[in-house]
């Protein structure tokens, strides 16, 4: 008799730990302010918020006024994004890229392109994001958005690029 009941013992013990066969996957939000997507399993990737366009941090030009090197208050939130996204990645580093339109000298359009890279910079390094995660460099006209001699394409080319590695 009472190998009869171990064995009925064993059996319903055995049978309490049987699966079903039917897995859900885990919900996983992202609730970190990046704007990342929800997954749900490993069957969806997570967007990357430095590529969804959805996301504040998919837009990497700060543009400037007509021989003007300040960050126009309608891009320091976009600055702010990146400079909090790279005070949560402190292992990414970026460089910032000067731009100018084709107006004035090579000499003068280079060191305005500086000018504007390091005011992006002096930006994100007062937000917290240090030094040895920036760098900066001038373009001047070389490396012209949009081709035109009008303020349509000018304007475009008057800017600063936040680059990412990879990019």
């Amino acid at each position: 008799m009472k190998k009869a009941l171990l064995g009925l013992l064993v059996v319903s013990a055995l049978a309490g730990c049987a699966s079903t066969g039917t897995k859900e996957a885990a919900t996983v939000q992202d609730k970190s302010g990046q704007g990342a997507a929800t997954t749900t399993g490993a069957s969806q990737a997570v967007v990357n918020p430095l590529t969804d366009p959805n996301n504040i941090l998919s837009k990497r030009s700060v543009y400037f006024d007509f021989d003007k090197s300040a960050v126009k208050d309608e891009y320091k939130p976009m600055v702010e994004a990146h400079a909090k996204y790279l005070n949560d990645h402190s292992d990414v580093k970026i460089t910032i890229q000067g731009n100018t339109d084709e107006r004035g000298s090579r000499e003068y359009n280079l060191a305005l392109g500086q000018r504007r890279a390091d005011a992006v910079k002096k930006m994100m390094n007062v937000l917290g994001v240090k030094d040895g995660q920036i760098e900066t460099v001038s373009f001047g006209e070389e490396k012209p958005k949009a081709s035109g001699n009008d303020e349509a394409a000018w304007s475009q080319n008057r800017r600063a690029d936040i680059v990412y590695p990879g990019e």
